[in-house]
């Protein structure tokens, strides 16, 4: 059979997410990108000979767009022990799933678990690595917090990399220590690297989860992620921390044909002034593979307790955050980024840290002005009104995660009490002027952009209690945010993000209409197709003219 000259898509409902809304009929394409949009007719007239995707009543979308995503963290977490509740919902569950890895494991190998959060337990006790030390004796074990923040590891660890029980505290780091002071196996932020088998060095720039593992094994991980990617209408995905270790699996994987999304990368700032001597800014790259924004740390995490706020946080005010850097070092970092040209991504969670970052911002942008740097606050968890005018000024992009509201929001009003009900506060800064993006943070949370826009729109906890209920966006606005607003966080709006002539073929086909109802579990979309620069992508081995039957 000849190749037809192009496709048509029609006989469904079409979300182009342009600005100004198009009614759109059909969407024409040919090759990697969209050529037409609107009538049959028209699309019919600009690709002689295209064949028809018959939608039947599906609904057609942009591909979807996740700006802030640990792409090759979540490959390994996707093979890995997965401890998340409710799964692992308790201490003892917890040391059972260690002992049954460890019968399986030769001794002296690593044991690593993922998605850990024992603020999801009855007991609100943390374990410690005397818990650990039940488990196993012959195994280092490492039990990463959800956050991907801080890391539990058992005695073994300790002795082995020579962390004595009185040790001090690193800067942009802290271990969690029991009555009597000695480290509890909690290493928290940039005490990581203290512990773990770092494959780089990142200094005081970040938490150091770029374990050390072989070439073959990390671009194993990038396929595995890409194929869970696309098969939830994922396109495009922008890793928010990037070392030569990722850099590497990242081209590694492309080489071989093994990279399936769209990919910028964000390198961590402790590269920068190695990127300086070379005269390299991002954007650099091209459709497949880029360097984006510079990434920068300001704060902890607000799910493991360490973000930083005016006022101490917690049942009793024991979280009192943790902050990478003192207000002239940051002020410093986030300077020289900016003359350098760099686009900046902070991450920047409670109130405290995100006062300091808008200062830095703004300093940066006075004494060195430039159009459109496009600066993103990654999190932006508790901004006060007064700092969300201020972002609005400075022409600020949030960075959001709303799936942190089900997946934490019952210890969150825990933690924070009224505070809770202003975490994420999109309603606000939409109507503030700030631009809003959703994202997941996986291997944070969830990698599933439908399940993101959801709790975008519900913005209730795993327990059913609403959260900030006022700062819910509309299934348009949520759409919006995880398309044509993160293609614009990623400066690639003029190639993604939307439904437009000249744009790049990545899209979706769903189920059913998304913003037709607000989502309940029962009314959620599912993905039927995704294309990705013309191909279908998934389902793996179909094709257009197969693939909707």
């Amino acid at each position: 059979m000849t190749d037809p000259a192009g496709w048509i898509f029609t006989n469904g409902v079409i979300h182009t997410m342009e600005p100004a809304p198009v009614r759109a009929e059909a969407v024409a394409i040919r090759g990697d990108g969209i050529v037409a949009v609107g009538s049959r007719g028209a699309c019919q007239r600009a690709v002689p000979g295209a064949a028809t995707v018959d939608l039947g009543g599906c609904a057609l979308i942009p591909g979807l767009i996740d700006a802030h995503n640990h792409f090759l963290a979540t490959g390994e977490s996707l093979a890995g022990l997965d401890v998340r509740a409710p799964g692992v919902g308790s201490t003892a569950a917890l040391v059972a799933a260690i002992a049954e890895a460890s019968a399986e494991t030769p001794p002296g190998a690593w044991i690593r678990a993922s998605g850990f959060d024992p603020a999801s337990f009855p007991d609100p006790t943390p374990p410690t690595r005397w818990d650990l030390d039940r488990a196993t004796a012959r195994h280092p074990v490492a039990v990463s917090h959800v956050s991907g923040h801080s890391v539990l590891v058992n005695s073994f660890v300790l002795r082995r990399r020579g962390v004595p029980d009185h040790a001090p505290d690193p800067k942009g780091g802290r271990f969690a220590r029991d009555p009597d002071g000695r480290v509890s196996g909690w290493c928290q932020d940039a005490a990581m690297r203290l512990v773990l088998p770092v494959a780089v060095d990142i200094g005081g720039h970040g938490p150091n989860f770029h374990t050390a593992a072989p070439l073959a094994e990390l671009v194993d991980a990038v396929e595995r992620a890409g194929r869970a990617f696309l098969a939830v209408g994922l396109t495009t995905v922008c890793d928010a921390q990037v070392t030569r270790r990722e850099l590497a699996a990242y081209r590694e994987a492309r080489r071989q044909g093994r990279l399936l999304v769209r990919t910028a990368c964000m390198p961590l700032s402790h590269q920068l002034e190695g990127y300086a001597r070379l005269g390299l800014a991002g954007p650099f790259g091209d459709d497949i593979l880029w360097i984006g924004a510079l990434k920068v740390y300001a704060d902890g995490s607000l799910i493991g307790g360490t973000a930083a706020f005016s006022a101490p946080y917690g049942v009793a005010g024991e979280f009192p955050g943790v902050l990478y850097w003192e207000p002239e070092e940051l002020r410093a970092l986030i300077g020289r980024a900016h003359r350098l040209g760099w686009q900046i991504g902070v991450h920047a969670q409670g109130d405290r840290a995100i006062d300091l970052v808008l200062d830095a911002i703004e300093t940066a942008m006075v004494a060195d002005p430039r159009p459109d740097p496009r600066h993103r606050l990654e999190h932006a968890g508790g901004p006060r009104p007064d700092q969300i005018e201020r972002m609005a000024r400075l022409g600020l992009t949030t960075v959001n995660q709303p799936t942190y509201l089900h997946d934490s929001g019952d210890a969150f009003h825990g933690r924070l009490g009224a505070r809770a009900d202003r975490l994420i506060p999109l309603r606000d800064e939409l109507q503030a002027g700030v631009r809003v993006v959703l994202s997941s943070d996986s291997d944070v949370a969830s990698y599933r952009p439908l399940e993101t826009i959801a709790h975008a729109i519900r913005r209730r906890t795993r327990g059913g209690r609403p959260i900030g209920a006022d700062q819910a966006l509309t299934p348009a606005e949520a759409l919006h945010a995880h398309t044509l607003e993160a293609a614009r966080a990623l400066r690639r709006e003029d190639r993604l993000g939307s439904i437009a002539p000249g744009k790049l073929a990545d899209l979706v086909v769903l189920d059913r209409d998304p913003l037709a109802a607000r989502p309940g579990p029962s009314t959620e979309p599912t993905v039927v197709l995704t294309v990705l620069g013309g191909r279908v992508v998934h389902p793996p081995d179909a094709d257009l003219a197969t693939a909707l039957g």
